[in-house]
């Protein structure tokens, strides 16, 4: 893949591990820290400028940065999530920003492409020493 497009970005949120035996099954918050790296083997045209000169508009990647009530994470519930409910481990919230950020990437791309070629990794800090990675 000649390009990689790289961010990070944090965002203020708090859960319950429901059933954890332990601290983490109560109330508590993190600073998340994301980074999320998108590889392409071509480059494309974006929401906001026709020409092939993207991989993907960081604006489209930075979604979960914004406050919850216009669409992101910060400042969420993250058991209040559907997709999430109870297990709201550093794992299966990297694989949500996963899912949901291919997801704006891909509605992003003009009409006949399917993104194939386009691979993405999460990585997500929950502390500062303490982080998962995801990608498919």
């Amino acid at each position: 893949m000649p390009w990689r497009l790289a961010t990070e970005f944090t965002f203020d949120s708090a859960h319950t591990i429901v059933g954890y035996d332990g601290p983490c099954g109560r109330l508590h918050g993190h600073t998340y820290r994301v980074r999320l790296e998108l590889t392409s083997d071509r480059l494309r045209p974006s929401a906001h400028v026709k020409r092939h000169i993207m991989v993907a508009d960081f604006k489209t990647l930075k979604w979960a940065k914004k406050d919850v009530d216009a669409g992101g994470l910060d400042h969420a519930y993250l058991n209040d999530l559907p997709e999430l409910g109870d297990d709201t481990t550093a794992e299966v919230i990297a694989a949500y920003i996963h899912r949901h950020t291919m997801a704006r990437v891909r509605a992003d791309l003009p009409g006949g492409d399917d993104g194939a070629d386009l691979k993405l990794r999460v990585t997500l800090w929950e502390t500062p020493d303490s982080s998962c990675e995801y990608w498919e």
